[in-house]
């Protein structure tokens, strides 16, 4: 399915900033609020920063991109949905990484207690110095 009916299918108006948004954010790894502007603005020319924000909050609230938070840093977003996978972050330089989970199926790691929820997602970020870093 194309993004044009990624869009459509989530109820969500087609236009040229949004469909520049997913492939922006198809084409990076990780990005940033500004990182996606720039990217679009090259797509598209001139986009507010403002439509571009409330255009990744629908899309990621729609289920098609991934919102992720690393402590310290922007949120990010990755056009990688609907599976079972983490990510490892750099301490030093911010890089993040995606990695799959080890043992099976969503969540993936079941809480000791879940205090009557129904747990369906796991959220894991792994810290620590990536390889670039370590030279």
């Amino acid at each position: 399915m194309g993004d044009a009916d990624l869009l459509r299918h989530a109820g969500l108006r087609v236009t040229a900033a949004r469909l520049a948004i997913m492939r922006t954010v198809r084409a990076g790894d990780h990005l940033d609020v500004d990182a996606v502007c720039r990217g679009v603005r090259e797509r598209v020319g001139q986009v507010s920063l403002q439509a571009v924000y409330d255009s990744l909050h629908a899309m990621h609230r729609a289920g098609l991109l991934r919102k992720i938070e690393p402590m310290g840093s922007p949120a990010r977003y990755e056009a990688r949905v609907g599976d079972n996978h983490h990510h490892l972050v750099c301490r030093r330089c911010g890089t993040v990484t995606d990695v799959d989970c080890a043992t099976g199926v969503a969540p993936c790691l079941d809480p000791v207690d879940s205090a009557g929820y129904l747990v369906d997602e796991a959220d894991i970020t792994f810290w620590g110095v990536c390889p670039s870093c370590q030279r």
